[in-house]
């Protein structure tokens, strides 16, 4: 039994799983060996990612949502067909992919409650997700284990949720929005995915000789209430000239890294770091296909004293982010890969005083229309992520404030006299230049 909380009693339902089933690609594919990338490679990204759709209902005499998705995505697997594979581990530790048509796993299941009772709006943390996901608890020895699992849950109001795993050294976000999407287009009767599947790893392996030509500080060794639109505008007309075109990235990531650290009481002396995703597709000169569907994300680090992160202005942030952020270049991206091919894969570097933004807001994870128009939500099943020994983290997801406008939410998850910090520093930062405009 799974318990939601709410203002009244608490709200006890059950999900039914059916036993787990392999979706094999409905028609026959080539039999090989795929190589990934480098940055496939990486230690760090050998885990199952999770994200969860919830779909409102349709017509009554509507089609079944789980025997159209089972066929969209046995007809999607043609063309993608090495994530119906298994990963192999070939010398020095380095995964493969077997393309032998195994096939995904996929689980249908029932939950006798509504939609409506999750709550209005749907933002994450959910209630009993573990139930509303396939299990990994027996993936650790993943070389033989299915590369994408996903779960059809049906609830009694005749919505459904969506919730899939799949395993990073594969396939990113981005990645998996490019196959649900051709998932999305198949189920609607398409014929064919719109934007044709791309491999091509080989554009990320290291070059001959590897030329490390960059820092990479994101890979040192380890050591031991979000401002509205109008608030992040008026930051931004604050900000010195050069930097009036920052992003509401750059700006939000500066509002919330330095509100964190004052909140944490870091030691003043202490190296902090900030470290997030910058996309590498259109980095390269040719970009890399839109179909590529492998990971392509580079993890640049801002870093600073908490010292002089706090004491500067905003402005310093904001500066410190945006030059981090376009050091990211073709060069960059290469040196990377070929850092990762002569250092064996090294960890991220990671501490207490790391802090760790993933931007999901323009991802599209919350864009796939089955048949029964785009999910009322669709992200991470978490708010946030990490430990505190090795840093903690959180999404910028999109939401709507109460006036509806749309925007971009990042939940927090911090102690609470921790929070209680936050949400002043975050609240003077906003008031002090809404006044001064």
């Amino acid at each position: 039994m799974s318990e939601i909380a709410s203002s009244q009693t608490p709200l006890l339902f059950k999900v039914t799983k059916q036993k787990p089933t392999l979706i094999t690609p409905a028609k026959a594919t080539p039999y090989e060996f795929k190589e990934l990338s480098e940055i496939d490679n990486q230690q760090r990204l050998r885990f199952f990612e999770a994200v969860i759709q919830f779909h409102r209902s349709g017509p009554a005499d509507g089609p079944d949502p789980v025997k159209v998705i089972k066929e969209a995505l046995g007809k999607a697997l043609v063309a993608y067909y090495p994530l119906a594979g298994r990963l192999r581990q070939k010398e020095q530790g380095k995964l493969v992919v077997e393309c032998n048509g195994e096939g995904i796993m996929f689980v249908e299941a029932h939950a006798d409650v509504t939609l409506s009772q999750f709550g209005e709006p749907l933002y994450p943390p959910f209630p009993c997700t573990d139930e509303l996901q396939c299990d990994t608890s027996n993936s650790e020895h993943f070389l033989d284990y299915p590369v994408l699992l996903i779960q059809v849950t049906r609830l009694k109001c005749g919505g459904f949720i969506l919730a899939s795993k799949q395993n990073h050294a594969v396939i990113d976000a981005p990645s998996l929005c490019n196959f649900m999407h051709a998932v999305a287009e198949l189920a609607n009767g398409a014929k064919f995915p719109s934007v044709r599947p791309v491999w091509d790893r080989h554009l990320l392996c290291a070059r001959n000789p590897p030329r490390v030509t960059c820092m990479h500080p994101e890979y040192d060794d380890d050591i031991d209430g979000i401002p509205g639109r109008t608030e992040i505008d008026n930051i931004r007309r604050l900000l010195p000239a050069h930097l009036k075109k920052s992003t509401t990235f750059e700006i939000l990531a500066a509002c919330i890294w330095r509100s964190h650290t004052i909140a944490m009481r870091f030691n003043l002396k202490d190296e902090v770091r900030l470290r997030f995703l910058v996309n590498g597709q259109n980095k390269f000169n040719p970009p890399i296909p839109k179909g590529y569907y492998g990971n392509l994300m580079a993890t640049p680090v801002a870093i600073s004293t908490a010292h002089d992160l706090i004491t500067n202005p905003l402005e310093y942030t904001v500066e410190l982010i945006k030059n981090v952020k376009h050091s990211i270049t073709e060069e960059y991206m290469m040196s990377m890969v070929d850092f990762l091919a002569t250092k064996g894969r090294p960890r991220f570097h990671r501490g207490e005083c790391t802090y760790y933004l993933v931007d999901l807001s323009r991802v599209g994870l919350d864009q796939f229309d089955f048949g029964w128009g785009k999910p009322a939500y669709g992200g991470p099943t978490e708010v946030w992520f990490g430990r505190p020994t090795t840093g903690f983290g959180n999404y910028y997801l999109p939401g709507k404030n109460s006036n509806g406008e749309s925007g971009i939410l990042v939940p927090m998850c911090l102690p609470r006299c921790a929070m209680d910090r936050f949400v002043q520093e975050l609240k003077s930062i906003t008031i002090s230049r809404s006044s001064r405009m």
